[in-house]
């Protein structure tokens, strides 16, 4: 099993490192050693710029997405408010639609001739604009209700667990609510910020979309939007170029794993939950229960209804035009017609599903024995778990460049073909798939595999009767976690699809960028209500056997 994870995980690196250092002859060999791959991104201006646009967008997605999630998350869990289980409605439902698809919906609601601008100039006589999408703030504002459900349900664990002890005495003590958050709720919660805050920053340093389709129009370049133009805009490919670009984000990925792994470390020091019985217990809100149900509603309305409404209206639409009753005349089924009676659409369906469904089983098949060798402390298990946690630092981008690479050198034609993309998938999701099924074999007592052993089994015996049966809800929970992210990712696949194996994901991006948003709109819509019902089925399923997924 080590060789096989091995086999996975080292190519990819190895040939970023390659192209990165070496020059790469017109056959595609590679030749001398040389450092003019990083020579030139330190000569060009365009990299700081780059970076520092890279660094603020990250920061300040994080910060929004952390206060909004943090402020959703107490309510939902700590206090009395109404329609709390709205707020996981909200979640389950955005888990199934992907954010390349949230792009184009508010593009047009905050852009030039979307309704908030609109309404702007009809109030004010202006004939500008209030706010300006295509900007560092628009890109961050996309960003930040991208992630808002994610940033929700990961400080919505940390809230349910907490003891709430310690907020009742603050209470006792006569301490208002605002003064309880302030001086007990939100120390307790610093483990969850930090954890939550790290791992936002660290995908949205790797963001792909929202860069691409907002700032690139108003000469707005991060890191992962200059990798993808060195391979797709420059001609030739500048291939070492991109791959340096790749080493610096990898590199800078790589140190915030680092400084994630060492402030795990402490996380001791903030227990509640003691070997002390406790039950949380919600917090009374009393006359202010109404201001906490208007932000449950707020955040599902801003997060869900707002851009499916939009996505409604352009998809309506036979070309984009304001909101306003004259248009309403126009209205048109054409572009549901259109994606329902293509063959094209129907293609990138059939392809959406295969690699998400075979990323999913491979992953999962391959995490199934190695976090049963990791939990059970078998031979390299320490190698095996560290080969399969280094994809975390590999970005979806970079990941993509340097499997193009290696499928272009493969001896068996793969680039442009299925099985890339299903490769690149299982790499990127393995250290998620480890995450299901090594916590999970902890949870099953070592006797049971003892007493199959002491009756003759062996160890692949034990595991494929005993073990598999138990770690069965993991297994799925994992599976459908890998299935939803793997249908709604962009940038792994954006470089590896050729245009007969285009993703739902790919082929969005695409028609955005060559703005088709009302055949956009439609195939966005029909493809987020067959996937958000998928995830909603599946949670439903999972609650009722008492099983939770994703914290929920």
């Amino acid at each position: 099993m080590l060789l096989v994870i091995a086999c996975l995980v080292l190519p990819p690196v190895v040939t970023l490192v390659q192209n990165s250092l070496f020059v790469t002859n017109p056959d595609g060999s590679h030749g001398a050693f040389t450092l003019d791959n990083f020579a030139h991104l330190v000569g060009e201006k365009g990299i700081l710029a780059s970076g520092w646009n890279s660094v603020r967008f990250a920061a300040l997605s994080t910060f929004f997405s952390l206060v909004f999630g943090a402020s959703l998350a107490w309510v939902v869990e700590r206090t009395d408010a109404p329609h709390r289980s709205l707020a996981y409605l909200m979640t389950v439902v955005s888990l199934g639609i992907p954010l390349i698809i949230y792009v184009p919906a508010w593009l047009f609601l905050l852009g030039p001739v979307g309704p908030f601008n609109e309404l702007y100039r009809n109030l004010t006589g202006n004939g500008g604009n209030l706010f300006n999408v295509n900007s560092i703030a628009g890109m961050v504002a996309i960003e930040t209700l991208g992630w808002l459900p994610m940033s929700f349900l990961l400080f919505a664990a940390s809230f349910r667990t907490a003891n709430a002890e310690l907020e009742e005495a603050a209470r006792m003590s006569g301490a208002g609510i605002l003064t309880m958050v302030l001086r007990v709720s939100i120390p307790l919660a610093a483990p969850a910020a930090l954890a939550t805050g790290l791992f936002i920053f660290i995908k949205t340093l790797q963001a792909f979309d929202v860069p691409k389709l907002v700032g690139t129009s108003a000469g707005i370049k991060l890191l992962t939007t200059d990798i993808y133009d060195d391979i797709r805009a420059a001609v030739p490919p500048r291939v070492g170029h991109a791959s340096a670009y790749s080493v610096v984000l990898t590199v800078l990925v790589a140190g915030l794993m680092y400084l994630y792994s060492r402030l795990s470390l402490n996380a001791s020091r903030f227990a509640t939950v003691t070997g002390k019985g406790f039950r949380p217990r919600p917090l009374p809100l009393g006359r202010l229960r109404w201001l906490g149900g208007a932000l449950i509603w707020a955040n599902c309305i801003v997060v869900l209804v707002l851009p499916i409404l939009t996505l409604l209206w352009i998809a309506l639409t036979p070309f984009v035009r304001p909101v306003r009753v004259v248009a309403f005349k126009s209205l048109t089924l054409d572009n549901f017609r259109v994606v329902l009676g293509s063959q094209g659409y129907l293609e990138l369906i059939v392809n959406t599903l295969i690699t998400a469904a075979a990323a999913a089983s491979v992953t999962m098949a391959l995490m199934v024995v190695c976090g049963w060798l990791v939990a059970r402390r078998q031979a390299f298990h320490a190698v095996t778990d560290q080969l399969i946690t280094l994809p975390m630092i590999l970005p979806g981008i970079v990941l993509s460049v340097a499997m193009m690479d290696v499928a272009l050198r493969s001896p068996i034609p793969l680039y442009s073909t299925l099985t890339i993309v299903v490769i690149a998938f299982v790499i990127h999701f393995l250290p998620f798939g480890m995450r299901y099924t090594y916590g999970g074999v902890l949870q099953i007592h070592k006797e049971l595999e003892e007493s199959a052993g002491v009756c003759g089994a062996s160890p692949g015996r034990t595991l494929f009767k005993i073990v598999m049966p138990l770690l069965w809800p993991a297994i799925m929970a994992g599976w459908v976690f890998i299935f939803l992210n793997a249908s709604r990712d962009l940038s792994t696949a954006i470089i590896l699809a050729g245009p007969d194996t285009k993703t739902i994901a790919v082929a969005i991006f695409d028609r955005a960028v060559n703005g088709e948003l009302s055949e956009v709109a439609a195939l966005g819509l029909l493809w987020s209500l067959l996937m958000s019902s998928t995830a909603v089925a599946f949670y439903l399923v999972m609650k009722r056997r008492g099983t939770m997924i994703l914290g929920m």
